[in-house]
């Protein structure tokens, strides 16, 4: 271990390993883009949920039938109110207009709806 550390410090400079030490215990520290809160949703990858979003065009979607921004859509009285529904209702649209998502990616799409307008916890 000494020796490579006296290898680092030679190769580096005191302050430039010093600045990498400090950075790869910082990006340790940090959480990955990964959904927060309720369990089906643990591991969804939220980047791509927003890609598949954006790609899928839902916003506007939703406003076509909803009107508005499309936002109408979002908590309707008594229809989604737990995280296991709304990631049914994203699985009922991709299989209604056919996105050809794999379950990974509905999670991640659902993921993204639960942290940006439902905030389920369990």
């Amino acid at each position: 271990m000494r020796a490579v550390h006296q290898t680092a410090m030679s190769t580096l400079g005191a302050r430039g390993w010093l600045a990498g030490a400090v950075w790869a215990m910082a990006a340790a520290l940090i959480p990955p883009a990964h959904a927060q809160g309720a369990a089906i949703f643990k591991g969804a990858d939220l980047k791509l949920g927003e890609e598949l979003i954006a790609q899928h065009r839902c916003a506007q979607c939703h406003a076509e039938k909803f009107g508005g921004d499309g936002t109408g859509i979002y908590r309707p009285l008594g229809r989604i109110n737990t995280a296991g529904l709304l990631r049914g209702i994203v699985e009922q649209c991709n299989a209604t207009l056919n996105f050809q998502m794999f379950p990974e990616e509905v999670t991640a799409v659902a993921a993204v709806l639960n942290r940006d307008h439902y905030h389920f916890k369990d």
